[in-house]
C-alpha cells in the first residue's frame, strides 16, 4: 500500500480536481441537519455550520432532498449572517426518487433535461445564489456512461453561469459505476462512499479520477455513526432515523466487532472518530471528506481531525492489512450508508 499521507501538512487546502474550486480537506455534509438522521433542531444545525467555518472549513456539501430544500435554506441563512459566501456542492434527485436503477432505465428517465434546469433554479433560490459551485446528480448507473443528453444540459447550464462544476454522486454498493463517465470527461467531481471499512475506491476508481483531474468527495467516513466508537450491544436509534431499522442484530454486532478490530488507533491519544476521519482524506486524491455535524461540539472534532492532518504511515499499513484480510470480505450496504447520502 502507497502511504499517501506522507508530505503533506495539517490543516491543509486541496483543489476540486481540474474545477480550481479550493476545499479544506475536511467539509462539511449536511444530510443529518437535513432529514433522516431524528429530530433535529435548526438552531443547532445553524451553530454547527457557523463553528465549522470558524474553525476553517471551507467546503460544504448538501442535497434538495435533505429535508426538502431545509439544509440549503440553513446554509444560505448562514452565509447571510456571516456576509461570506463558501463553495457548495448540491444534488439533485431522481424525479422518481428511486435511487437504484432497473436494467434499461434511460438516464432521461431519471433526470430529463427540463427537470435538471427546473430543480438547478429551486437550488439557486434556496441557496439565495445565481450560480452553484457543484451540481451533482443523486444517483448514477454504470449503463448510463456512454449517454450525453443530461451531460448537454449540464453544459448549457454552465455556458449560462448558472453551475461551476459537473458532479455526479454514486451508489454505496457501486463505487466505481461512474468510471466511464469520468474516462469520458463528462464529469468534474464524483462523490462516493470511502472509509476504513469500505476502501474500494482507493483501487476501483482514485487512479483514475487522478489521471482525468476529477475531484473525490468522500462521505461516510464515519460509517454512519459506527467508527464514533460510542457504539454498544444496547444501542439503538429513534425511529425516524434510517438506521432503526438496519443496525440491530447480526448487523449491529458484526459491525461492533469491525470497530473492535480498530480500537488500536486510539492509542495515539486521539479519538477513533477523529483517527477515521483522518483516513478518509489521507490519499491524495481525497479533495474532501465530508462527515456530518449536529451541533458545533460534534462540528469543533470534525476539524480538529482536519488540523490534526493525515494519517501516519504505519497506521494506513495496519488498516490496508485489515481491509485486505477481514473487511473486503464482508463489505454491507448497511455499514457504508443509506443510499441517500
Amino acid at each position: 500500500m502507497t502511504q499517501e499521507g506522507s508530505g503533506t501538512t495539517a490543516g491543509e487546502m486541496r483543489t476540486l480536481g481540474r474545477t480550481g474550486i479550493e476545499t479544506s480537506a475536511v467539509g462539511l455534509g449536511t444530510w443529518a441537519i437535513g432529514s433522516g438522521w431524528g429530530d433535529q433542531n435548526d438552531k443547532d444545525s445553524v451553530a454547527a455550520i457557523h463553528r465549522a467555518l470558524d474553525l476553517g472549513c471551507r467546503f460544504l456539501d448538501t442535497a434538495q432532498v435533505y429535508g426538502e430544500g431545509r439544509s440549503e435554506r440553513l446554509i444560505a441563512q448562514v452565509f447571510k449572517d456571516r456576509g461570506q459566501r463558501l463553495p457548495v456542492a448540491t444534488k439533485v434527485p431522481p424525479q422518481d426518487y428511486i435511487w437504484e436503477t432497473e436494467p434499461g432505465t434511460p438516464l432521461r428517465a431519471k433526470f430529463p433535461a427540463q427537470y435538471l434546469i427546473e430543480r438547478c433554479e429551486q437550488s439557486l433560490r434556496n441557496l439565495q445564489t445565481d450560480r452553484l459551485d457543484v451540481y451533482q446528480l443523486h444517483t448514477w448507473s454504470a449503463q448510463w456512461n456512454d449517454e450525453t443528453e443530461w451531460y448537454e444540459t449540464m453544459l448549457k447550464l454552465r455556458e449560462q453561469g448558472k453551475i461551476n462544476a459537473i458532479g455526479v454522486s454514486v451508489l454505496d454498493t457501486e463505487p466505481d459505476s461512474a468510471n466511464g463517465a469520468i474516462a469520458a470527461g463528462r464529469v468534474d467531481s464524483v462523490q462516493l462512499v470511502y472509509n476504513i471499512f469500505d476502501q474500494r475506491p482507493r483501487t476501483q476508481v482514485f487512479p483514475l479520477a487522478a489521471q482525468h483531474g476529477v475531484g473525490i468527495l468522500a462521505r461516510v467516513p464515519l460509517a454512519s455513526g459506527a467508527l464514533s466508537g460510542r457504539w454498544t450491544r444496547q444501542t439503538t436509534f429513534p425511529r425516524d432515523d434510517w438506521r432503526a431499522a438496519v443496525f440491530t442484530g447480526e448487523e449491529l454486532e458484526r459491525t461492533l466487532g469491525y470497530v473492535d478490530a480498530v480500537r488500536f488507533l486510539e492509542e495515539s491519544g486521539h479519538s477513533l472518530a477523529e483517527m477515521a476521519i483522518r483516513f478518509a482524506f489521507s490519499d491524495p486524491a481525497v479533495s474532501a471528506a465530508i462527515p456530518g455535524a449536529r451541533n458545533p461540539q460534534q462540528a469543533e472534532a470534525l476539524m480538529n481531525a482536519w488540523h490534526a492532518g493525515p494519517l501516519p504511515a504505519d497506521a494506513l499499513t495496519r488498516l490496508d492489512e485489515l481491509w485486505r484480510t477481514t473487511f473486503s470480505r464482508h463489505i454491507q450496504t448497511s455499514i457504508q450508508g443509506a443510499t441517500v447520502g
